[in-house]
């Protein structure tokens, strides 16, 4: 594996995407955000199928010779510990979490307007801060325990990166 396969996760507002950004705009690397394929279309909310969000990643992994993929799903990001030859878990504290998701850019991608993901803010806000004690796929705990079965390249950022 010669070209950069790198895995960021953490809580949401923690910056997975901004980082991925600029790891994609700095080495050329393409970029999925999960979030675009580990929901189905429409209200409310519902988590597709492991089988077919798995399915669209094979399919990036395979259209991609070097990528970001940047997530908070274990379950997802799950499948590709064996793919990627670097980790990075953005791991801040909640309420550098929430300030940044109250200072986020329109995410047109998830939303129809800037109005729509002003209106799931607070909701948003709310399962930011439950993140140290969820225990799901969302959770800290999956997230350490990700991190901590990885053997390759991996940096834990506990402040923002450097813009």
């Amino acid at each position: 594996m010669n070209s950069k396969n790198i895995l960021i996760f953490g809580n949401s507002g923690s910056g997975k995407s901004t980082l991925a950004q600029k790891l994609c705009a700095q080495y050329d690397l393409a970029h999925l955000d999960l979030d675009v394929i580990a929901w189905k279309p429409g209200l409310p909310p519902a988590r597709m199928p492991l089988a077919e969000s798995g399915a669209l990643i094979e399919r990036f992994v395979a259209e991609h010779a070097g990528w970001v993929i940047e997530g908070c799903y274990a379950d997802l990001l799950e499948m590709l510990l064996g793919r990627c030859n670097e980790l990075i878990f953005l791991d801040l504290p909640v309420a550098m979490c929430i300030e940044n998701a109250r200072k986020r850019p329109w995410e047109p991608h998830k939303y129809e307007s800037k109005a729509a993901q002003d209106a799931n803010l607070e909701m948003l806000i709310q399962w930011i801060a439950q993140y140290p004690e969820r225990s799901d796929t969302f959770s800290r705990a999956a997230h350490r325990a990700l991190f901590e079965r990885f053997d390759g390249n991996k940096t834990l950022l506990e402040l923002n990166h450097p813009t």
